[in-house]
C-alpha cells in the first residue's frame, strides 16, 4: 500500500494553518491568517473561504467542541484531529458545503497532516453531525434554558458562561435590561463587515465609494467595503486612509468635538499603538492648527503608530515610547487627551475570535487597576478647562462606568460630560465605551 498523502484543498489547509498557530502559537487569527494566505499563494474566492473557516471554526469551537463530544465513546483526541473535526463541523453545521464534500475534504485533511490512523474517527463523527442541523445540535448539547439562561446561551452562541454573565451586566446597565443579550451574543458570531476610514484632508468618502466603498452613517469618514482586499485601495495603501472600526471613528470624534473652555493646540493619546484612532486625530488636529502627540508604551507598537502616522501632514503629529502611568510630560500640558486604555476586548470579539476562550475574570480584575491609573494620569495630564476621553473596546461594567466611577470619586476637580456605549447588535460596530470628562477651570 503506498504511503503517499492525499493531495488537500489548499484554502482549508490554510485554515488548519490558522488554528494551530492560534492553538500553540497564542496568535491572533487576524495578524497570522494573511501571512498563512501568502504562504499558500491563496486570494480570491479561496482566501475567502480560508478566512471564513477559520475565524468560524475559532469562533465556534465552544459549541462545535460540545457537538464533536457529544459524537465521541472517548472524548480525548489529538489536538490536530480536534482542529480538522473543528472545520469539518463548521462547514457542516454553519456553511453552505455539501455534506460529501465537508466529511471528504476533511478526512483528506487529517490524512495529509496527520496519518491515516484517525481518518476513520473523523468519516464517522462527521457523518454522525451531518445527521442534524445546527439548531438541532444546540437542542441536543446546551443546558437547559430555563434552569440556567446564562449556560445555555453560552453553549448555543459559544462564549463562555462568565462571559455572557459579564455581556448581560453591561446590557442591563446600558440598557435597562438583558432582553437582547441573545442578539449580541449572535452578533459577537457574525463576521465584521471591512470599514474604512478617509482620514480628513488627506482622502474623502467620495475616494472610498469610488473604490467600492459605501458610507455607513455614524462616522462622517467611514464607508465598508463588499469585499475584496482594503490595502489593494490606493488611499489605503498610501497611508490617506486606513481600516478603522466605525466604532473606533466615533471615539476618536467624541475628543475631537467635545466643547472645552480656551486653547486648542495640543491633544494627547495616550495608548495609541496600533495608532487607528492617533491618525485620525491626528489627520483633524492638523486641520485645526493643534498638534497631536502619540504615546505608546512598547516600542514595536510605537512603531506601528508611526506606520499608520506617515501620511500626517508634516509637524501635525509626533510619536513617543513611554508608560503613561508615568508620563514624561508636565501636568496640565494637553487641551485633549484621549486614554483608549488596555482591556479584555469584549466589545470586539467579532473581530478577535480568539479573545473569548483566553480572556478569564481574573485579567478583568487585573486590568481595572491600571485603566484606573491611566485614567487618573490622564487627568493630571490636561489643563484646568480641558477634556478627556476614557474608552475601552470593552463594554463590561468593571472595566467602564465603574472605572470612571471610581477616579472621579477620588478627584473633586472634574466633570463627565456625556457618555456613549455602542453594541454590535444595535449600531454594527465593536461594543466601544466612551466617557467624556472635563477639568474644571
Amino acid at each position: 500500500m503506498s504511503d503517499r498523502r492525499p493531495p488537500v484543498d489548499k484554502a482549508r489547509r490554510a485554515a488548519l494553518d490558522v488554528l494551530t498557530a492560534v492553538r500553540t502559537d497564542d496568535a491572533y487569527a487576524n495578524l497570522v491568517l494573511p501571512q498563512v494566505l501568502r504562504k499558500h499563494g491563496l486570494t480570491g474566492r479561496d482566501a475567502a473561504l480560508a478566512t471564513e473557516l477559520s475565524s468560524g471554526a475559532i469562533r465556534m469551537h465552544g459549541l462545535y467542541d460540545a457537538v464533536i463530544d457529544a459524537c465521541l465513546t472517548k472524548p480525548r483526541l489529538q489536538p490536530e484531529v480536534r482542529d480538522v473535526l473543528r472545520l469539518g463541523t463548521h462547514q457542516l453545521l454553519s456553511m453552505r458545503v455539501p455534506d460529501h464534500a465537508a466529511i471528504s475534504t476533511s478526512v483528506d485533511l487529517v490524512r495529509a497532516t496527520v496519518g491515516r490512523g484517525p481518518a476513520g474517527l473523523v468519516n464517522a463523527v462527521l457523518r454522525t453531525i451531518s445527521r442534524r442541523d445546527l439548531a438541532g445540535w444546540v437542542d441536543e448539547v446546551a443546558p437547559d434554558q430555563q434552569a440556567d439562561p446564562y449556560a445555555h446561551l453560552a453553549v448555543a452562541r459559544s462564549h463562555p458562561r462568565w462571559v455572557v454573565a459579564a455581556l448581560g451586566e453591561a446590557l442591563a446597565a446600558s440598557v435597562g435590561s438583558d432582553e437582547e443579550l441573545g442578539a449580541l451574543l449572535e452578533a459577537d458570531n457574525a463576521p465584521p463587515r471591512v470599514t474604512l476610514v478617509a482620514r480628513p484632508g488627506m482622502s474623502t468618502v467620495e475616494e472610498l465609494e469610488a473604490a467600492g466603498g459605501t458610507r455607513t452613517g455614524r462616522s462622517p469618514y467611514a464607508v465598508t467595503l463588499a469585499g475584496g482586499d482594503p490595502s489593494a485601495v490606493p488611499a489605503v495603501a498610501e497611508g490617506r486612509a486606513g481600516v478603522q472600526d466605525e466604532g473606533s471613528q466615533v471615539v476618536a470624534l467624541a475628543l475631537a468635538d467635545a466643547p472645552l473652555d480656551g486653547r486648542d493646540e495640543r491633544w494627547l493619546d495616550m495608548c495609541a499603538g496600533p495608532g487607528g484612532k492617533a491618525a485620525l486625530l491626528a489627520a483633524l488636529a492638523a486641520q485645526r492648527g493643534a498638534v497631536l502627540v502619540a504615546n505608546e508604551r512598547q516600542p514595536h507598537r510605537a512603531t506601528l503608530v508611526a506606520s499608520a502616522l506617515r501620511a500626517t501632514p508634516e509637524g501635525a503629529a509626533q510619536v513617543l515610547a513611554g508608560d503613561g502611568m508615568r508620563p514624561a510630560w508636565l501636568p496640565g500640558t494637553f487641551d485633549r487627551v484621549l486614554v483608549d486604555a488596555p482591556c479584555s476586548g469584549l466589545g470586539a470579539l467579532r473581530r478577535r475570535p480568539e479573545s473569548r476562550w483566553r480572556r478569564t475574570p481574573e485579567d478583568v480584575e487585573e486590568l481595572v487597576g491600571i485603566q484606573q491609573v491611566l485614567l487618573d494620569s490622564a487627568l493630571e495630564s490636561v489643563r484646568p478647562g480641558g477634556v478627556v476621553v476614557y474608552a475601552t473596546c470593552s463594554p463590561v461594567v468593571a472595566e467602564t462606568s465603574d472605572v470612571v466611577r471610581a477616579v472621579l470619586a477620588r478627584r473633586g476637580d472634574t466633570d463627565e460630560v456625556d457618555r456613549l456605549q455602542l453594541w454590535p447588535h444595535r449600531d454594527g460596530t465593536d461594543a466601544m465605551f466612551a466617557a467624556t470628562l472635563r477639568r474644571r477651570a
